[in-house]
């Protein structure tokens, strides 16, 4: 912290740097690309935990509970996908209590948290803009890189970005709000709307109407103005709807996706009709329990439907309320998501004239919305924006006294036991991903068997059982560990590959009902891999499992 800058300055410069970082992080390495920009944002997290100390020492009852729950967790090692989910709520209810506050404390961490969220959008605008004209290359590796006439910033998803957007459009309309003259705020609105356009995303542009339609409905101070930008903002999104394609066709000569197109478009197998109509079918078959925290992907699998199927691996309904039935059942979807309307109709937006409490409901809006069509929440930027958002909606209190030494203590201790156990799960991560590198790209200590070393990984074992089962030709020495490994991991993902070791192990294991059981949801799932398979045995697309035997 710079010498002479006081508390509260220096804490709006952490909140924003830790808030702004994650929504640009080029870092995504594989097997798992969420899995490095999850980490970063929980350590920006963890750093804004710590420099809450300046105003108070306590954190909500309910965040130690939730902390209490994640190392119960991490002590017994559950699957990956549970203490993935443990993390991101661990994280959402962290910034909740972080945000949280009253008066002159709440004001300043709004507008840190609003420069932090214009600032990601409008770089990120550009970095959108770039990636679709061509031009990312010469910024390689700080801009992820994109085919020419896409657009999806460094989340790499069209949908997140646009949903980037629509945040920093409501952080926008609450700097005016706040007392910005409007001129200063229409060339961050053009770039904002250009960004989103560029992303020919169909949930941003329902988002990026739904958040002006707020600002429109909401009275508070301003309101002259933000009307006008609303309206700005509608027109600038319509014309480069259709500016950006043309410009795209007439000049690099490639057809660019069209916002207006993709509404009017079908996705075939691949498109969410055929996608939610799968998940209600499986909704149908275990309707009371569901399928199980994490195994969606395996029950679209194991699956045979009578209609269209979804041509990829299912791991998320594209929709918070179907997911939570299909794995959880209709019991907990129905008590989650009627808890939340009834919390959001006891909010009374409607009627909502504070600022940052609109800001924080556009905000929570727009992610809801993205939540009824994909799956923002399960991705770090977007927990915290979430639990930044619902702080400031929390009902206020008086402000905290200074923190006492004690406070201050525990605020950096638990700091601190949450960026070591980061550290060690981005080692971890790293050390089983040598494992997917070619030899030359690994580092030097893995370069001999990276496999080796791998095995001792206790976050992320599903990623080195999965390699050691692909790269490990099947024998009848190790049929049954294939068999058993294979099936396992089934679970934990039902790629082709991992299928085409059940089918091979079980016929040479003389398990001929099971191997072919999976042939047919091979041929049925992985219709282009399963006619590449028997092709490379020689087999017909029909082949009997016994033709596989020696």
């Amino acid at each position: 912290m710079a010498s002479g800058m006081s508390p509260p300055r220096a804490v709006s410069l952490v909140w924003l740097l830790c808030v702004f970082y994650p929504w640009i992080n080029p870092v995504a390495g594989g097997p798992s690309v969420s899995v490095q920009p999850w980490l970063a944002t929980a350590t920006c997290a963890a750093l804004l935990c710590a420099m809450r100390a300046w105003t108070t020492p306590r954190f909500p009852p309910a965040l130690w509970l939730a902390l209490a729950a994640l190392l119960t967790a991490a002590r017994s090692l559950p699957a990956l996908d549970t203490l993935a989910f443990l993390g991101g709520l661990v994280l959402v209810v962290a910034m909740a209590g972080v945000a949280h506050g009253d008066g002159d404390a709440r004001r300043e961490f709004a507008r840190a948290i609003a420069a932090a969220w214009l600032l990601a959008a409008l770089v990120s605008s550009v970095i959108a803009l770039l990636q679709y004209f061509g031009a990312g290359q010469a910024f390689s590796p700080w801009v992820s890189q994109a085919p020419l006439g896409e657009a999806y910033g460094n989340l790499r998803q069209r949908n997140q970005l646009a949903s980037l957007m629509a945040i920093g459009l409501a952080a926008l309309l609450w700097f005016v709000r706040s007392g910005w003259d409007w001129r200063r705020a229409m060339l961050p609105m053009v770039l904002l709307a250009a960004g989103s356009a560029a992303s020919a995303s169909r949930t941003g542009a329902l988002e990026w109407v739904a958040v002006l339609a707020l600002a429109a409905l909401w009275r508070g101070p301003a309101r002259r103005q933000v009307l006008g930008l609303a309206g700005l903002g509608l027109a600038v999104y319509a014309v480069a709807a259709v500016a950006l394609p043309w410009l795209l066709a007439n000049y690099w000569g490639v057809s660019g996706p069209s916002v207006f197109a993709r509404f009017g478009g079908n996705d075939g197998c691949a498109g969410r009709r055929v996608l939610w109509s799968n998940v209600m079918h499986l909704i149908g078959q275990h309707p009371w329990a569901g399928w199980g925290w994490g195994e969606l992907d395996y029950a679209h699998y194991i699956t045979l439907y009578q209609g269209a199927r979804f041509c990829d691996i299912l791991d998320n309904g594209h929709s918070l309320p179907l997911h939570l039935a299909v794995e959880l059942g209709l019991p907990v979807a129905v008590i989650a998501c009627g808890a939340l309307v009834w919390a959001l109709l006891r909010l009374a937006p409607w009627r909502e004239t504070d600022p940052s409490r609109q800001l924080a409901l556009s905000v929570v809006f727009a992610i809801l919305l993205h939540s009824l069509l994909e799956y923002p929440l399960w991705y770090g930027p977007f927990q915290l924006a979430f639990g930044l958002a619902l702080g400031l909606l929390w009902p206020g209190r008086e402000p905290a006294r200074q923190p006492g030494a004690r406070g201050a203590i525990a605020s950096a201790v638990g700091a601190g036991c949450a960026l070591a156990a980061l550290a060690y799960a981005a080692w971890d991560y790293h050390r089983i991903s040598q494992i997917y590198l070619a030899p030359e790209a690994r580092a030097p200590q893995y370069r001999a068997d990276p496999l080796a070393e791998a095995r001792a990984s206790r976050l992320f074992s599903g990623h080195v059982r999965f390699a050691e089962l692909t790269l490990t030709p099947l024998t009848r020495a190790n049929a049954q560990w294939t068999y058993d490994t294979a099936l396992e991991l089934l679970h934990y993902s039902p790629e082709a590959r991992v299928v085409e070791k059940v089918i091979e192990s079980a016929t040479l294991l003389k398990k001929d009902e099971v191997a072919l059981a999976h042939l047919i949801r091979f041929r049925a799932a992985f219709p282009k891999e399963h006619a590449e398979w028997a092709r490379e045995r020689g087999l017909r697309p029909a082949a009997a499992p016994s033709a596989l035997k020696d």
